[in-house]
């Protein structure tokens, strides 16, 4: 391989070939570049060599009567996929003689496959905006989005049986901001668009970051993959059942090395009977407060100033429906976990 784009892993693995074609393959920044030699008998048939489904860019005509293909394409055309996984964002695709049309497979095949590691603070752009978008103070930019079940991209779908799970995700955009925490500091259902002082309401996330809601059901919040984003595995209730729901809650971007009773986030675990710190479980004792009051600290001396960068963000309408099954067990949910999650763009 020819070039190695500053932290870029380079792979290119022979799936299947008939011949001994030589082909070099150049993952750059935002393209991919692959040269391919082909032998005399493919060079009248050039057409019918692809990357993906492109084309060659340029074909030539070696004096050895060889041909020699170059295929320089952006990373996202040419049916090229990609996939995040981990610490990785993985694009690959074939390279391909078909002499004959598809169905039929291709006489040649070449898996190529470029990887990089992916940039501090990226945040999957399918993601971005969905349901719930807004600009809060310091020019940040808050996300919530639902997800589909198993997390690879958003909801198609807003109604949800009783006793299923809504994946809920938000974000803050860091842009140049230092790293940044995004924390649920409230969260409440209700059948309105906007709070109201008449609004029915069902309470999710109180007490400064407290999921309520895991401790009467079975919600918590799943395993980061970033500071600035936050999944919530919320399980679905009966409060306006078959009604349309909004779902309200404050976001917070905040220091992710400062956590104290009035910025966590904190579910219940049923399991042992105890309230979590998500991003520090050796930290739990700042979650006791959620089965009484988080009352903020007010130190002596000290004025109190600003609370983090705060956006109140509203998503919305879904609508939770009668399900003639059992309600599962908490002792048989099963939640994702970071593992399970690859996010496919």
């Amino acid at each position: 391989m020819s070039l190695l784009w500053q932290c870029a892993i380079v792979l290119a693995v022979v799936a299947a070939s008939a011949a001994n074609e030589d082909f070099n393959v150049d993952c750059e920044k935002h393209s991919i570049k692959v040269t391919w030699k082909v032998s005399p008998e493919l060079v009248e048939n050039a057409a019918r060599l692809f990357l993906g489904h492109c084309v060659p860019s340029t074909f030539s005509v070696l004096p050895t009567g060889e041909g020699m293909a170059t295929f320089h394409y952006n990373l996202n055309g040419c049916a090229i996929k990609k996939r995040v996984t981990g610490k990785k964002h993985i694009y690959s695709t074939n390279l391909t003689y078909r002499p004959d049309r598809k169905p039929k497979p291709a006489a040649i095949s070449h898996h190529i496959k470029c990887v990089y590691i992916r940039p501090e603070g990226w945040i999957p752009p399918f993601l971005i905006p969905a349901y719930g978008s807004a600009e809060g103070h310091g020019g940040l930019v808050f996300h919530m989005a639902l997800l589909n079940e198993d997390l690879t991209g958003l909801a198609k779908t807003s109604l949800f049986p009783l006793g299923s799970f809504i994946p809920i995700w938000a974000a803050v955009d860091q842009k140049d901001h230092q790293p940044l925490l995004l924390l649920l500091e409230e969260c409440v259902a209700a059948t309105t668009p906007e709070l109201q002082s008449a609004s029915l309401v069902y309470p999710i996330i109180t007490n400064k970051g407290c999921l309520a809601d895991g401790k009467t059901g079975n919600s918590r919040f799943l395993p980061r993959y970033h500071s600035s984003a936050i999944l919530l595995y919320l399980q679905s209730f009966k409060f306006a059942l078959g009604e349309e729901v909004y779902i309200h809650c404050k976001l917070v971007a905040w220091d992710p090395e400062v956590f104290d009773i009035e910025k966590k986030a904190c579910h219940y675990i049923k399991e042992t009977g105890e309230w979590e710190l998500l991003d520090d479980p050796s930290q739990s004792d700042l979650c006791k407060c959620c089965d009484s009051s988080c009352k903020p600290r007010l130190k002596r001396g000290v004025d109190s100033g600003p609370q983090g960068l705060v956006q109140n963000s509203v998503l919305g309408p879904l609508t939770i429906v009668e399900y003639s099954e059992t309600r599962i067990p908490s002792e048989f949910v099963k939640y994702p976990t970071v593992k399970q999650v690859d996010w496919l763009v």
